[in-house]
């Protein structure tokens, strides 16, 4: 299986969306491997944690120079997280490809509304405390669904880290990041036994590609996220994740009952 010229632009927009906007990017990826380079469920999910995990991996380097990470709240959150993505994956393996992918345009869909929703700054309603039981219970939940449909879920790791953890919205970007990267290896590790189990395997040169284009385009996503407007950028984002989420489930969901 190889790459297209869609796929290719697809790979710059997962890295864009990402430099744009902190979140999203990595929502792209399983339709992309599936839609657009032709791989099946399983191993489009697998491929997707390592290009996300590498791609948030990246994203954190300039962070981590910066101080921005806040490390205790990386482990507090990150700990359970890993462990709910290998427990995310080991779920995968009794689930269909297909059944994955329904509950993948469900999480779409999830995303969407935190998009579309009105604006609000997060960092007023956060009462500045950490609430260590909650943060574990949101990060190991948030895992569980990063190992089951292969996304890293910044759009949710972000407000809570906020909300739960106490932090400013540009140290929770920079936490989510290492976080994002920590869960998806975890899973990523797991994969690779379901994988084996199914007779499946990954391409790797399609999984290098992807990484260097969306780091590409994270890296111009991040110099130009000043100059465009953040509140059109997410509403336009919102309505296609609406689309694709329905359009995956009209695939999907016949191919189940």
């Amino acid at each position: 299986m190889g790459l297209n010229i869609f796929a290719l632009l697809g790979a710059c927009a997962i890295g864009l969306s990402l430099g744009l906007m902190g979140s999203g990017g990595s929502i792209l990826t399983v339709p992309v491997l599936i839609y657009l380079v032709d791989q099946p469920e399983k191993i489009a999910i697998a491929g997707s944690l390592v290009i996300v995990g590498s791609i948030a991996l990246l994203g954190s380097l300039p962070y981590m120079r910066q101080r921005l990470v806040d490390w205790p709240t990386v482990w507090l959150f990150g700990i359970p997280g890993m462990i709910g993505t290998y427990g995310g994956a080991w779920i995968s393996a009794y689930l269909s490809g297909i059944m994955q992918l329904a509950i993948f345009a469900g999480v779409m869909l999830l995303a969407s509304y935190f998009m579309l929703r009105p604006k609000k700054n997060i960092e007023e309603e956060s009462d500045h405390e950490r609430h260590v039981i909650k943060i574990i219970l949101d990060g190991l939940v948030v895992g569980v669904v990063t190992g089951i449909v292969g996304v890293g879920g910044g759009f949710l790791i972000v407000p809570a880290l906020v909300l739960l953890g106490g932090l400013t919205m540009r140290n929770a970007i920079a936490t989510s990041l290492v976080i994002i990267a920590l869960k998806s290896f975890s899973g990523f590790v797991k994969y690779l036994d379901v994988l084996e189990q199914s007779g499946l395997s990954l391409d790797w040169q399609v999984i290098g590609v992807m990484i260097i284009l969306g780091g590409l385009g994270s890296t111009l996503g991040n110099k130009i996220a000043n100059k465009v407007p953040q509140d059109k950028l997410k509403k336009m984002f919102g309505i296609f994740l609406i689309i694709m989420g329905f359009y995956i489930l009209y695939r999907s969901v016949p191919q189940l009952l």
